[in-house]
């Protein structure tokens, strides 16, 4: 079971701590690595890059997959093959849980527009729904690191 508590997550998105901050910073912190480091790391990919896209829970935690099990060797296709197979599982893990990969299709609104963004802060979605997402992530990335 995994330390990251939807209490935990809605802090850290109160405080302006976005998906993949919440989700990368977790399982650098898992990996002794930097948490201050992995939190700036991952600042872009929130909300899907903030453009709907990936959900930035996914994203950050395959950063820190790939702090355990990226390959970093030129031609090391084992390393590299084998990291792909933990991709595909915590997506697939993670798509089981909640359906879909994509930051819009998850919390219903396009964060890429201004007036749905301002639709979806005020809908609560992002301190509702985003924290489950944060914890479902956050579970499967401990089961795996």
């Amino acid at each position: 079971m995994s330390d990251m508590t939807i209490e935990k997550a809605v802090e850290n998105y109160m405080g302006g701590i976005d998906c993949s901050q919440v989700c990368f910073g977790h399982g650098a912190e898992v990996l002794g690595f930097d948490k201050e480091t992995a939190v700036k790391i991952a600042a872009a990919f929130g909300g899907g890059m903030f453009a709907g896209e990936r959900c930035g829970c996914v994203t950050g935690s395959l950063m820190a997959l790939g702090l355990k099990y990226g390959h970093y060797k030129k031609g090391d296709e084992e390393t590299k093959n084998a990291f792909l197979a933990k991709k595909a599982e915590f997506e697939a893990k993670f798509k089981e849980a909640h359906e879909t990969l994509m930051c819009k299709e998850l919390i219903g609104y396009d964060v890429s527009k201004p007036e749905e963004l301002q639709a979806a802060l005020e809908s609560g979605v992002m301190f509702d729904l985003c924290p489950k997402l944060a914890v479902t992530a956050c579970e499967i990335l401990d089961d795996m690191l």
